[in-house]
């Protein structure tokens, strides 16, 4: 399987979608996130994203759901229950932009796994983005004197729940339409969350209904733009565009609150972009030398 320019095009726009829709989300959990448990926060995201989708199930009936793919749909609704549920956890306890690099440096995990499950090899090439996009995160992300907290490595294991999920999402598109991914993605991890939601259940606050919903409107967004990202373009390809979050994250830290980045962070926001950029300029060379995922579950 190729891809050409135009899809590869397609693919970057939506993933920086992706990236920008998830950067809002990120800045509204860490203010929802002093009035509501985070477990409350993941289930109504669910909640509302599943509820979305039931227009499109009853105007398509139940035979839209019937697929071959459960197992890579069940691994991908867990994997991305889990990147939500530890990227929430990290946003109240180390600063939004710690939260986002430690996400967003996922791309990091997304060709070892290539490697190890499948067997798939990257060009060489698509390796020196990934690297840069490291450096930058190496830059902004600077441990203080008592080093990483225990809420850091939540924060990093919210990149490997991530790259699990790019990984799916891509192999599930070879085969799956865009709505029957998304809902069984919804529904899976609104199933998974309910749990912990209901152990950890405490009474909304009025003024939290708005946040909340908004929340679940954008994840539902994020997830469609993702889907589209990867249906145009190879995990190798998009998932180093995901270090924008970064900027859009640590733009949202600097207007809300107030967090300036120094000169380190500021040199590092800027290797996140070039290896962005990077990424995408390598993809168009090197797209025909990669070989396609395999379609089996």
């Amino acid at each position: 399987m190729t891809t050409s320019p135009q899809n590869l095009t397609l693919g970057v726009l939506f993933a920086i979608g992706t990236s920008l829709a998830m950067s809002i989300a990120a800045a509204l959990i860490k203010y929802t996130s002093t009035m509501v448990s985070i477990e409350a926060i993941v289930f109504s995201q669910y909640l509302i994203c599943t509820t979305v989708m039931l227009p499109w199930l009853a105007t398509k009936g139940i035979s839209a759901l019937k697929t071959d793919c459960m197992k890579l749909h069940v691994i991908r609704g867990l994997s991305g229950w889990a990147c939500f549920y530890c990227y929430y956890l990290a946003l109240n306890y180390v600063p939004l932009v710690d939260a986002a690099l430690l996400r967003n440096s996922a791309p990091l995990c997304v060709p070892l796994l290539l490697l190890l499950w499948k067997g798939i090899h990257i060009p060489a090439l698509r390796w020196l983005p990934i690297f840069i996009g490291l450096a930058g995160v190496l830059l902004i992300l600077q441990p203080g004197s008592d080093g990483l907290s225990f809420w850091h490595l939540i924060g990093f294991g919210s990149a490997i729940s991530l790259a699990g999920s790019m990984v799916t999402t891509r192999f599930l598109t070879l085969t799956e339409p865009s709505n029957r991914i998304i809902f069984y993605y919804f529904s899976i991890s609104t199933l998974t969350a309910l749990p912990l939601a209901i152990w950890n259940w405490q009474p909304i606050p009025s003024e939290a209904l708005l946040p909340l919903l908004i929340i679940g409107l954008s994840i539902w967004l994020v997830m469609w733009l993702y889907t589209q990202a990867y249906r145009y373009a190879k995990a190798s390809v998009i998932s180093p565009l995901n270090y924008l979050g970064v900027v859009f994250t640590g733009f949202w830290g600097w207007v809300f609150w107030q967090q300036v980045p120094d000169n380190l962070a500021i040199i590092g926001t800027a290797l996140v972009v070039a290896g962005g950029v990077l990424a995408m300029f390598l993809g168009k060379e090197t797209s025909g030398k990669e070989t396609a995922p395999s379609q089996q579950n």
